[in-house]
């Protein structure tokens, strides 16, 4: 019980910002499915991210069409569906979007990179070299005005996140209802 229309929210930002712990969260708060962006890569991209090299959008183009349809379907069966994805450039977002088929519903994981880069630093067993993250900055294109988008800071706490994200989906499918 979403009070959402048919719609995908997709956590977006750099890596490291806490999108999987986001959608884990909300996916368990709204029993919906949650995708982690990370498991729709081809293990060609994966190989060239642990060597430090950054993605193109040749490696990504397949990937987001892949994670965009997991979502559309999961969608239409469920109702609603969460999903981690970096999206970090408008036309990535569009391109999930019409993979999707269905609407999205974007929130920027917004930080600090010295904070965000001890966060990976941290981290055990992910491919993601903190090395790229520079690159993800730079490749980072904030949602404009015009989009369906939200920006949280990634240090609150997850609960308010959550809170925050659902009052604004649910003011934001509302307000383009009309």
């Amino acid at each position: 019980m979403t009070g959402l229309p048919p719609c995908a929210i997709v956590v977006m930002g750099v890596s490291g910002c806490g999108k999987s712990t986001l959608i884990s969260h909300l996916g368990a708060y709204l029993s919906c499915p949650a995708f982690e962006g990370d498991d729709f890569h081809a293990e060609s991209s994966i190989a060239k991210m642990r060597t430090g090299q950054p993605l193109d959008d040749v490696d990504r183009w397949p990937w987001l069409d892949r994670l965009g349809a997991a979502m559309g379907a999961a969608v239409h069966e469920d109702g609603i569906a969460v999903a981690a994805c970096s999206a970090l450039k408008r036309r990535y977002r569009e391109r999930l979007e019409r993979a999707a088929g269905v609407p999205l519903l974007f929130v920027l994981l917004d930080g600090e990179r010295d904070e965000i880069a001890a966060r990976l630093a941290a981290r055990k067993s992910h491919y993601m070299p903190t090395s790229l993250l520079d690159s993800q900055f730079a490749a980072l294109e904030r949602p404009a005005a015009d989009e369906r988008a939200l920006t949280l800071h990634c240090y609150a706490p997850i609960e308010d996140l959550r809170r925050d994200v659902l009052a604004w989906a649910q003011a934001s499918i509302l307000s383009t209802a009309r």
